[in-house]
């Protein structure tokens, strides 16, 4: 995939809504495996399609000129099929795997300039990591494996135990903290992963589809909890996935990759309700449309009265969400912002979503 073919990437970084630089500044950034990787990069053969680029050259593309801000408090998806790049790319960004060309920053400080000593401490402070496989050591107890990056930290037994049991209770591993890895699920051992980086409190956690191996009840156990901690602590995540419906649900942004490159950056809505290209309008097909889309792309003005008689919903509720609710009034609902009624939606414009076509148009 050629650069061309990024939509809504940064080319320089963007400040939040509130003024904050972004947590990771990424841009034009590249790891390419094979003989003289470097020069790939800003070469003709950049542009080849992966499989003419290691039929001419032998190298592959694994990140290919991706450029993206993750700002602060944001949980930012990065999904794809296997091969496409996410987890080469989420190792590069804490020099697990080293770039080949490209910017790269943390919080405006050059993470591919670190020494030795900056670049531990990053690794150690500032950005932890939830592996798929869980990673913990099996002959040390529960609380022990959460509180081993205190302990590689040089912290106190005595302090590093105490702080573990506190994160063992926000996990929701009460009453296990003597047990060995052999003795949990697996839903539980990914809880231990969990808190294990949560006890080094880094700025940034690091997800790398930490629940692909697990059932589907408690993959969503494990989706409810990483959503919930972060409505309690706001702390920044990158989630690495292949599970379109996973990013759907925790991302406040998803950059979805093929082939390397990001395809398409946007909000969960704009994905799915404006496909950038034919491979993403593939990957959304099924996706049920009312979950995603929220009234504020669906409303109209109001008419009449409809301004201030009737049930309402905010701007950010789901189609779905407003269907019951105008299931239960029986007529328009006003979509309200503060105090001011901003539109309304009726069952025409609300089932229009839920068909995929505009309100009033009959599909052929």
């Amino acid at each position: 995939m050629s650069a061309t073919m990024v939509s809504k990437t940064p080319d320089s970084p963007e400040k939040s809504e509130n003024g904050t630089a972004p947590v990771f500044s990424v841009r034009g950034l590249w790891k390419v495996f094979g003989p003289k990787a470097d020069r790939i990069p800003g070469s003709a053969e950049a542009e080849l399609s992966a499989e003419e680029l290691r039929s001419r050259t032998g190298c592959t593309a694994a990140v290919r000129d991706v450029s993206f801000d993750v700002q602060p408090g944001e949980v930012f998806v990065v999904m794809g099929l296997s091969g496409s790049g996410k987890s080469t790319l989420v190792r590069c960004l804490t020099r697990l795997i080293e770039p080949t060309a490209g910017e790269l920053s943390i919080d405006g400080e050059d993470v591919l300039g670190m020494d030795k000593n900056r670049l531990r401490n990053l690794r150690r402070h500032r950005a932890a990591m939830v592996f798929q496989h869980f990673g913990l050591l099996p002959h040390r107890s529960v609380l022990d494996n959460v509180a081993y990056g205190l302990e590689i930290q040089g912290v106190g037994k005595a302090e590093r135990r105490a702080k573990a049991a506190e994160v063992v209770e926000k996990v929701g591993l009460t009453g296990l903290e003597r047990r060995r890895p052999g003795q949990l699920s697996g839903g539980q051992q990914q809880r231990v992963g969990l808190a294990r980086a949560l006890a080094v409190d880094p700025e940034v956690l690091l997800f790398d589809e930490p629940f692909s191996a697990l059932d589907p009840l408690i993959r969503r156990d494990m989706q409810e909890e990483v959503i919930r901690l972060h409505r309690e602590e706001g702390r920044t995540m990158i989630f690495i996935t292949h599970d379109l419906s996973e990013a759907l649900r925790l991302g406040d942004r998803i950059a979805l990759m093929r082939d390397g490159g990001i395809v398409q950056l946007g909000t969960p809505e704009e994905i799915v309700d404006s496909p950038a290209d034919d491979y993403v309008r593939d990957f959304v097909r099924d996706v049920p449309r009312e979950q995603v889309i929220t009234v504020r792309k669906a409303m109209r003005p109001a008419e009449g009265d409809e301004a201030t008689d009737g049930a309402s919903v905010a701007p950010g509720v789901t189609v779905a969400e407003a269907i019951e609710v105008a299931a239960r009034s029986g007529g328009p609902v006003r979509v309200v912002e503060g105090s001011q009624c901003i539109g309304v939606v009726d069952h025409q414009r609300l089932l229009a979503v839920v068909a995929g076509v505009e309100a009033g148009v009959v599909p052929a």
